[in-house]
């Protein structure tokens, strides 16, 4: 069983920063891919970035240039430093992981960006 817990989540102005960290226990084996995605009320889960294990990213096109994701295998944990916020990046985040035995998911973090 794959653990994630998130953190880092909270309320910002438009224009602040806010770092998420999502750390992983539990029985991991090969992990493949870890990432963010985020969900408002009434819409999809969208992707927001992720990262290989290779060091691979891949962004959505409305936070390139303002998010950055990062990881570090040693510990396991998948980070995102969220700048120059914005209203419309107010949601749930949540943390993934894909391993060879499956995709996890964290139970999520609120970000609230005020205007």
């Amino acid at each position: 069983q794959v653990h994630l817990v998130e953190s880092g989540g909270g309320l910002v102005q438009a224009g602040g920063s806010l770092r998420l960290s999502c750390a992983a226990s539990g029985s991991i084996f090969a992990i493949y891919v870890m990432g963010w995605y985020r969900q408002v009320p009434a819409k999809q889960r969208e992707l927001v970035a992720t990262v290989t294990n290779g060091g691979s990213t891949n962004y959505a096109d409305a936070v390139k240039g303002r998010f950055t994701i990062s990881r570090d295998n040693t510990k396991n944990t998948v980070y995102l430093q969220m700048n120059s916020l914005k209203p419309e990046d107010t949601g749930v985040y949540y943390c993934t992981l894909r391993s060879r035995t499956g995709v996890y998911w964290g139970l999520g973090t609120q970000v609230t960006v005020s205007s």
